[in-house]
C-alpha cells in the first residue's frame, strides 16, 4: 500500500519537528510531575498549555478531587492533584477525535531518579521520557499536522491531559466519561510496546489497602494478653497471595506492608497495599468475594479488627469490532510509512481501560518507543518521534477521507 501524494504534505513536514519534540520532551523531563506532587504536575500543566497555544481551542484548566491514601499508620489522608487540562476545537465536525496523555509520572519529588541523560545517540534515559512526555510531543505535533493540512475541518478534537493516571486516574475518570460522551474514538499516547507494536486486549486492575487493629501489651511481662496485628495482616497476606493461580488470568501483588515498632510491644497496628489483575469483567466480582471471605476469617479472631480500602478503578479493556477496525486501519497506515505493526494484549492498563469500558474504541499506545517504564532505566528511542508521530498523523488524514465511516456510523453520538 502506497501513501497518498496527498497526503504527503503532512507526513513530510514532520520530518522537520524532530527538534522541536526533542526539547520540549527534555523541558517536561525536568519537571518533577509525581502524582502527588501537585505543584510539579501543575508546571507540567502550564507548560503544555503553552505549547498548544497555537492550536486554538477553548482551554479548560479543570481542578479534580484529591486523591485518598491509606497512610502507613493505617489511616486516611487526604492529597491535592494537579489541574487537569482540557482543550476542545470543531465540536460541531461530524467526527470527533479523543485525544488522551498523563502528566504524572512514578517517580515522586523526592525519587533518585530526577535527571535525563543520554545512553547513545538515539537512547534517552531519564523520568517520564517515555511513559509519557514523549508521547505528549507525539500527540500535540499529530495534531498540529492536520491543523495545517486542508482536512482539519472534518474532524472535531479534544484533549485531556490528566493528572492521575499513574495512581489509576481515580480523580480524573469522571472527566475521561465525560469525553466518552462526546467522542467518537479515542487516540492515547501511552508508549508503544518495547517492538514497536500496539497493545490490544489489557487487563483490568484493582487498588487495594488494608488495616488491622490488634491489642497492644509488653512482649515479655503480658504477651499473652496482646493480640498480633502483624501476624493477622501475614496471615491475611500469605492467604491473598495463594489465590494466584486458582482462576485463570487473575494476579494479585502484595506490594507493601507495614506495622509495629519496638520489638518488646505485642504490635496492635499494621497495614498493606495490592493490587488485582483481572482478565474478565466477571473476574471482579470473584475476586471481592474471595476478599470478603478472607476478610471475615481474620475478623472471626478475638482482638482482631481488619478493614478492607479501595476497588476496581479499571475493567478489562476488550477489543469490539470497532476497534479491531480501528487497529486495522493502524496497521494499515504503518504500511504506508514502512512500519510492521501488530497488536498484542497486556496485563498492564490504562486510560485506555477506562475509555473502552465507556464504549469508545481506542488506541491507547500511539506514544514513542522505549522500554523499562516505571524505573530509574526508563528510555525511549529519540528516532521514534518523528515515526510515531507520522503514524498519527495519517492516522487522522485517513480519519478525514472516511476511512472508518461506514463502521463508526451508527455509533456515532449526535451533533
Amino acid at each position: 500500500m502506497k501513501l497518498n501524494p496527498a497526503h504527503s504534505p503532512w507526513i513530510d513536514w514532520l520530518d522537520s519537528q524532530h527538534d522541536n519534540m526533542l526539547s520540549r520532551t527534555l523541558e517536561l523531563a525536568a519537571i518533577n510531575s509525581g502524582s502527588l506532587n501537585h505543584a510539579g504536575v501543575n508546571r507540567v500543566r502550564e507548560t503544555l498549555q503553552r505549547y498548544c497555544s497555537a492550536l486554538g481551542g477553548t482551554v479548560e484548566v479543570l481542578p479534580v478531587a484529591p486523591y485518598r491514601l491509606i497512610t502507613d499508620q493505617g489511616e486516611e489522608q487526604l492529597f491535592p492533584l494537579g489541574d487537569a487540562l482540557r482543550i476542545r476545537k470543531r465540536p460541531e465536525a461530524p467526527l470527533q477525535v479523543f485525544f488522551c496523555g498523563h502528566m504524572d509520572t512514578v517517580f515522586a519529588a523526592d525519587h533518585p531518579f530526577q535527571s535525563v541523560r543520554w545512553l547513545d545517540d538515539n537512547t534517552l534515559n531519564g523520568p517520564g521520557v517515555a511513559d509519557l512526555k514523549g508521547g505528549l510531543m507525539v500527540m500535540l505535533k499529530a495534531i498540529e499536522a492536520l491543523e495545517r493540512s486542508p482536512y482539519s475541518d472534518r474532524i472535531g478534537w479534544e484533549i485531556l491531559f490528566n493528572p492521575d493516571e499513574e495512581i489509576g486516574s481515580p480523580s480524573s475518570a469522571p472527566l475521561i466519561s465525560e469525553a466518552a460522551s462526546r467522542c467518537d474514538l479515542g487516540l492515547i499516547y501511552e508508549p508503544c510496546l518495547p517492538d514497536g507494536n500496539l497493545a490490544g486486549e489489557r487487563k483490568g486492575s484493582g487498588n487495594f489497602s488494608v488495616t488491622v487493629q490488634g491489642l497492644a501489651a509488653h512482649a515479655g511481662r503480658e504477651h499473652h494478653l496482646g493480640r498480633n496485628a502483624v501476624r493477622a495482616l501475614c496471615d491475611f497476606v500469605s492467604a491473598l497471595d495463594d489465590l494466584n493461580g486458582q482462576r485463570k488470568g487473575i494476579t494479585l501483588n502484595p506490594g507493601f506492608i507495614h506495622g509495629g515498632g519496638a520489638v518488646n510491644v505485642v504490635p496492635d497496628q499494621a497495614m498493606a497495599r495490592f493490587n488485582i489483575r483481572i482478565g474478565q469483567a466477571d473476574d471482579e466480582a470473584w475476586c471481592l468475594e474471595q476478599l470478603d471471605r478472607l476478610s471475615a476469617s481474620i475478623n472471626s479472631r478475638d482482638g482482631i479488627s481488619l478493614q478492607l480500602h479501595g476497588a476496581f478503578g479499571r475493567k478489562p479493556k476488550q477489543l469490539s469490532a470497532t476497534n479491531l477496525a480501528l487497529f486495522e486501519l493502524a496497521r494499515d497506515c504503518g504500511e504506508q510509512l514502512g512500519m510492521t505493526l501488530e497488536w498484542k494484549p497486556t496485563g498492564g492498563c490504562c486510560d485506555g481501560n477506562n475509555l473502552a469500558a465507556a464504549g469508545v474504541p481506542n488506541i491507547d499506545t500511539l506514544g514513542v518507543q522505549g522500554g523499562k517504564i516505571h524505573s530509574s532505566d526508563e528510555f525511549m528511542y529519540a528516532s521514534s518521534f518523528t515515526a510515531r508521530a507520522k503514524l498519527s498523523t495519517l492516522i487522522l488524514l485517513q480519519l478525514a477521507d472516511g476511512a472508518l465511516d461506514s463502521t463508526l456510523g451508527k455509533y456515532r453520538k449526535p451533533r
